[in-house]
């Protein structure tokens, strides 16, 4: 039986998988990519070095497979803005998800309607680092980068390019912030009300659900596979995992307490309130009619290696700190508010900042790593809140790798989180979509079966249900103070 070598590429780490018949992983290898932190809240990647972890990564389980490669999965990273000419080469190092660059170019948007109105059309609220204000930005401060580009795409679609040769772009990443998810087709007045009509070109066309491409002789040589070698590209890594972990019904979600921390529900109406708070994402699946809504707030584990950092504390060791300081933290209370790019989801807010509080001299390490992880939680119920969780809920992620802290959010959402076995859900989903594209026989719930279920304890849940209020409330004193 030939496999399908799934490639998750993701903002730090590339990762491929294979699987079994049972969805297990059978060969896997990952390779850290390079983030550039530079001045001014830029972020950028070089999609050379990250070309290179595919190939890293592809090559190793590629040898340790006994079975033929039948097939390249893409998924990875969204949002950003990935420049390319026509032959694929970048046109600059790409603008990352994380940049910060536009904040102040969001706020003027902001407090002028234009994402209130992009919003109203799209259901998708925009953030620094999506290409809505980067591409803005660079029109107004590298016009010429611009001018010399062929395609302003996404980070899964760049790879595609070298690969195939073909320009494309998958449904889910061409979903934010421009594309109509009724129609599946790109809204030109939202592409009007961000000034970027005449960047209209710049746009590929969204490519068919479940499309299959070909190596070319470039990507075959990259990857040391053969020409014509069926590749997929797509859906980017939010609802890839979904559908990897398990997401089937509408009202079931899925928590990735990864980088960021996304929370995304399926749902089967493309009807949203167009008069909401303009935040979040509404991100077309590969199935017409489905939809996943997603609210991917900007730090997950980021914060915590940020604290485990400070303290001079290995990560590994969250699971004891968590464990010497009960729920409630000893009184000190957090919000996680970490980015240099502020927050976007279940709000929009560049001035968006992080704040401890209740800290005294009797207070340690443990309590403050406490706090932020149970902030955290608060902010993936926030965000659950908002996406209208009502489903069985899945998990996936570095976070959910320590028991004490899946016990806080299951404890702070209220419900049981069912946890796939294997890890990489990204890559697996990655399959899946190929798989169905390529006629391939599966089962999809003999490849989900495979989890365990975390439980609730009532007495903490209700605990957390006051802390909860306690944080939204001193949330709301935070944005007014953001507004100074």
């Amino acid at each position: 039986m030939n496999r399908i070598i799934g490639v998750d590429i993701g903002t730090s780490l590339t990762k491929a998988v294979a699987f079994d018949d049972d969805g297990l992983a059978i060969a896997e290898a990952c390779t850290p990519s390079e983030l550039d932190q530079l001045p001014g809240g830029r972020v950028e990647q070089d999609l050379e070095q990250v070309l290179g972890t595919v190939a890293t990564v592809v090559r190793r389980v590629a040898a340790e497979l006994t079975e033929p490669v039948g097939a390249v999965a893409l998924t990875g990273q969204g949002d950003g803005v990935w420049l390319r000419d026509e032959d694929g080469r970048a046109v600059r190092p790409a603008v990352s998800w994380l940049d910060g660059r536009a904040n102040a170019l969001l706020a003027e948007w902001q407090a002028g309607g234009v994402a209130a109105e992009v919003f109203r059309r799209t259901g998708s609220g925009m953030f620094p680092g999506c290409a809505g204000p980067v591409l803005s930005y660079l029109d107004a401060h590298e016009p010429e980068t611009l001018d010399r580009a062929a395609v302003a795409g996404y980070c899964v679609d760049a790879v595609l390019q070298r690969l195939t040769g073909e320009i494309a772009v998958d449904v889910s990443d061409a979903s934010l912030p421009f594309l109509d998810p009724a129609t599946r087709r790109y809204d030109d007045a939202a592409i009007a009300a961000c000034g970027l009509t005449h960047r209209r070109d710049l746009l590929a066309e969204p490519a068919a659900p479940r499309s299959v491409f070909a190596l070319d002789a470039r990507g075959a040589e990259l990857l040391g596979l053969p020409v014509g070698l069926p590749v997929t590209a797509g859906p980017f890594d939010l609802p890839a995992s979904a559908i990897g972990a398990g997401v089937r019904k509408p009202g079931d979600g899925i928590l990735t307490a990864g980088t960021t921390l996304a929370c995304q529900v399926l749902t089967g109406d493309a009807t949203f309130d167009p008069a909401g708070e303009p935040a979040g994402m509404f991100l077309s699946t590969p199935n017409e009619g489905e939809y996943l809504r997603a609210m991917p707030a900007m730090v997950g584990t980021a914060s915590i290696d940020w604290a485990c950092r400070m303290f001079g504390v290995e990560v590994g060791r969250i699971g004891e700190l968590l464990a010497a300081s009960g729920p409630g933290a000893r009184g000190v209370r957090a919000l996680p508010f970490l980015s240099a790019s502020g927050e976007r989801a279940p709000f929009v807010d560049a001035a968006a900042r992080a704040q401890f509080s209740g800290l005294s001299l009797e207070h340690g390490p443990a309590d403050v790593v406490r706090a932020l992880c149970e902030s955290i939680a608060y902010a993936a119920r926030h965000c659950f809140d908002a996406a209208g969780l009502s489903g069985t809920l899945y998990a996936c992620g570095g976070g959910v790798r320590s028991a004490e802290w899946t016990q806080i959010f299951a404890d702070v959402l209220g419900r049981p989180i069912v946890i796939p076995s294997d890890p990489g859900v990204g890559a697996r989903g990655a399959v899946l979509v190929a798989a169905e594209a390529l006629g391939e026989p599966f089962d999809a719930e003999r490849w989900a079966a495979s989890s365990r279920t975390v439980q609730f304890e009532p007495s903490a849940a209700e605990f957390y249900r006051s802390g909860y209020a306690d944080y939204q409330a001193a949330l709301a004193s935070a944005r007014q103070l953001w507004r100074l």
